[in-house]
């Protein structure tokens, strides 16, 4: 392990968890403060692999191929990323906007799917990123963190904490794509 992985490993363990309360705002998110950070607008999609449910490396802008990617950035171990993922699903069926949930666990895939069974959520799509490269490249520093990409690769906005996904405050976000 590097010591740039190590470093984000230690940096995601002692992050606090954000609530749901959070303001959306055009202002940068500082610390953790939650809500949407739109200061990032138009920067491009990290140049990284990431593991495929099936266990395959695959470049992240494979995953959209030219679509618009909602990418949620989750860990096992922090509560609220575990509480918004069934509505990450449900915004996902709804075909609304392309969803990859993003493990950020070191853990074996195996491991992280056994969490999900346990959890009972068989249906979130097994990603993962046990380097934490999407999360040290952009880098965000509260989690859950989700990042919303236009067709071209491109940063439309963060949204730093947990948020009801299935919600009218998300669909008006996912609706900035139009």
């Amino acid at each position: 392990m590097s010591w740039k992985t190590l470093g984000a490993a230690l940096l995601f363990t002692s992050l606090a968890a954000c609530g749901n309360d959070a303001p959306v705002t055009d202002e940068p998110v500082i610390g953790s403060e939650a809500g949407v950070d739109r200061s990032h607008a138009g920067a491009p999609m990290p140049a990284i692999d990431i593991l495929s449910p099936e266990g395959e490396t695959v470049a992240l802008a494979d995953v959209a191929a030219g679509e618009p990617l909602l990418v949620n950035l989750w860990a096992s171990w922090c509560a609220p990323c575990v509480e918004e993922l069934p509505t990450l699903v449900e915004l996902a069926n709804r075909g609304d906007v392309a969803v990859l949930t993003l493990s950020q666990d070191m853990a074996p895939p195996a491991s992280i799917a056994a969490f999900l069974e346990d959890a009972g959520l068989d249906d979130v799509e097994r990603w993962q990123d046990p380097e934490m490269a999407f999360s040290t490249e952009l880098p965000v520093a509260v989690m859950p963190a989700t990042v919303l990409y236009d067709a071209d690769g491109k940063e439309v906005w963060r949204y730093l904490g947990d948020l009801d996904w299935s919600g009218t405050e998300a669909a008006g976000l996912i609706a900035e794509l139009d």
